[in-house]
C-alpha cells in the first residue's frame, strides 16, 4: 500500500492537530484541517499556525494541491481560506456541509451565505477519489458528529477530523444540531472496518488522566483492541447509551460561535460593515 509522509501540526491552545500530507515521489500534498488562531480575549486573528505548515511546504519543496477539510469544526477557526489565497490550492468538505450551513447560517442571520456549498472549493461524497501525485485521496463519509464530518483515506494514512480520539479519550460528541449517536457509531465501524495497520491520525487530543504527553497518531488495530468507548465488542445500544450520557454533561466548546461563523464560510471572516469592520455575533441563550 503506498504510503503517504505525514507531518503534523499541533495547536495548544485549541488542542487540535492539522497535517500535510505528501508524496514523496512527486512532491504533490494536501493541508488537513488547518488552524487560525483567534485570541478570545480580545478577539484578534493571526496566521501563526498556518504561516509554519506554509513554511513546511516550502522547505520540502512540495507542491500544495488540496486543503482538506474534514468538517466544520466547532473549536477552531479554520485557516483554508487563508491558505487559499496564499497558494490557490482547492478546499474540499464533505457535501454535507449545506445541512450545517441551513442550521448556522440561520442562527447567526448570515444574510451572505448562500447554504449551497459554494464558499469551498470542491464538495466530495461518500467513495469519491482525488488525485495526489501517484498517490489517491479516498472520501468516506462518516457522519454522527455532525452530518458533514468525512474521512479522507491517503494510501495507509486516515484522517478522521473529530469521530474518533486516542484510544485512551475515545470517541466525539454527537449533540451538536444535526449529530447522531447511531450514526457515529456507524461511522466508526467503517473506519475500523479499514486493514488493522492503517494508521489513523486524529484531529484532537485532550490528555485523559494518566497521561502527561499529546498523541495523535495510533492505528486501526489499536482502536478496535483499546479505545475506550468503541473497542471490538461494544455493541451500538451500548454506545449510543454511553455516548447520549457523556454529551448531556459536556459545555459547549469555548470557540463554538466564532468559529462556526467563520467555518461555515470555508473560513472567510464574515463581510465587512459599512465602517470597514467586521463583526462576529454572539446569539444569546441560544446554545
Amino acid at each position: 500500500m503506498p504510503v503517504p509522509v505525514v507531518k503534523a501540526f499541533f495547536d495548544p491552545a485549541t488542542s487540535t492537530a492539522s497535517y500535510v500530507a505528501h508524496d514523496s515521489a512527486t512532491r504533490a500534498a494536501a493541508i488537513i484541517d488547518p488552524v487560525l488562531d483567534f485570541s478570545p480575549r480580545n478577539a484578534r486573528t493571526a496566521t501563526r499556525s498556518a504561516d509554519a505548515m506554509l513554511a513546511y511546504v516550502e522547505q520540502e519543496g512540495l507542491r500544495l494541491e488540496w486543503l482538506l477539510e474534514t468538517h466544520a469544526h466547532a473549536d477552531h477557526l479554520s485557516a483554508a481560506h487563508y491558505l487559499h489565497e496564499q497558494t490557490g490550492a482547492q478546499i474540499v468538505i464533505g457535501a454535507a456541509i449545506t445541512k450545517v450551513q441551513e442550521i448556522f447560517a440561520a442562527l447567526f442571520e448570515c444574510e451572505d451565505i448562500e447554504a449551497d456549498g459554494s464558499q469551498f472549493g470542491r464538495l466530495v461524497n461518500d467513495g469519491d477519489v482525488l488525485p495526489l501525485g501517484e498517490l489517491e485521496i479516498r472520501v468516506l463519509h462518516t457522519p454522527g458528529h455532525t452530518p458533514a464530518c468525512v474521512t479522507y483515506l491517503i494510501g495507509d494514512a486516515a484522517f478522521v477530523g473529530d469521530t474518533l480520539f486516542m484510544p485512551d479519550y475515545g470517541t466525539a460528541r454527537s449533540d451538536f444540531p444535526g449529530g447522531s449517536a447511531e450514526a457515529l457509531y456507524a461511522s466508526i465501524r467503517k473506519i475500523l472496518a479499514l486493514p488493522p495497520g492503517t494508521r489513523m491520525f486524529v484531529g484532537h487530543d485532550y490528555l485523559p488522566e494518566g497521561r502527561s504527553e499529546f498523541r495523535w497518531e495510533t492505528t486501526v488495530a489499536e482502536q478496535n483492541a483499546e479505545n475506550v468507548h468503541v473497542h471490538t465488542g461494544i455493541s451500538e445500544d451500548e454506545f449510543v447509551a454511553m455516548r447520549k450520557a457523556r454529551d448531556a454533561k459536556l459545555e459547549a466548546p469555548l470557540l463554538i460561535l466564532p468559529s462556526l461563523q467563520v467555518n461555515i464560510r470555508a473560513g472567510a471572516l464574515p463581510p465587512a460593515s459599512p465602517g470597514g469592520r467586521r463583526y462576529l455575533k454572539l446569539p444569546l441563550n441560544v446554545i
